[in-house]
């Protein structure tokens, strides 16, 4: 299943060779298109890392069904006030 950021790792080496590709078609200098082409690739980075971030909630892999010492009690709250 592909999701936002396998199409992100694709979309960056696309913009990259496409848009330097595109930008040289149509006559600009290649010293010019690879920047341009360069920021549009920092773009999609910079968008995958911090405005649709990973999120950082664990992901639980099982469901623990026993119960031992460990869970036996809670640890009460310390209030430091």
């Amino acid at each position: 299943m592909t999701g936002y950021y396998d199409y992100i790792l694709g979309l960056i080496p696309l913009a990259l060779i496409g848009i330097t590709g595109s930008l040289v078609v149509v006559g600009l200098q290649l010293a010019m298109a690879v920047p341009m082409a360069a920021g549009v690739a920092a773009l999609l980075t910079g968008h995958a890392l911090f405005v649709n971030g990973p999120s950082s909630t664990p992901i639980q892999l099982e469901e623990r069904t026993h119960s031992g010492p460990a869970d036996a009690t809670s640890p009460s709250v310390l209030d430091a006030d």
